[in-house]
């Protein structure tokens, strides 16, 4: 019992001490995208890139990239947003002709392409 109340001290002192580090971000202690999710992105991105060990390197990279500019929750509401404007009718063409809309899904544009250039060009 005494051991595990000493190695959970000692594992406490040197997450603190991890972030207690230079160079360590805010950001890097928030991980907004679910594991669910990025395992989505990833098998989704190699389907379109490849089932190589290569793609799967470069998919998680880009992923990492798209993470670290966009939150989980835009991510959300952009993809949603493509989403409806693929269908058909009065509801689509709301998706379709709403600016705040247009702004959502060119942040999300803008962070998958500097995901690719960060991760499939760089």
């Amino acid at each position: 019992m005494i051991r595990k109340l000493v190695e959970r001290g000692a594992l406490a002192a040197f997450a603190l001490a991890a972030l207690a580090a230079p160079g360590f971000a805010a950001a890097d202690l928030e991980n907004d995208y679910p594991t669910e999710a990025r395992a989505d992105y990833v098998f989704g991105c190699m389907a379109a890139n490849g089932q190589t060990r290569e793609a799967l390197q470069r998919c998680s990279c880009s992923l990492d990239a798209l993470a670290a500019i966009l939150s989980y929750e835009k991510y959300v509401q952009a993809s949603t947003i493509l989403s409806m404007r693929q269908g058909i009718g009065q509801r689509a063409n709301e998706f379709k002709s709403t600016k705040i809309f247009d702004d959502k899904v060119a942040d999300l544009r803008r962070a998958q392409a500097e995901a690719e250039i960060r991760c499939f060009r760089g």
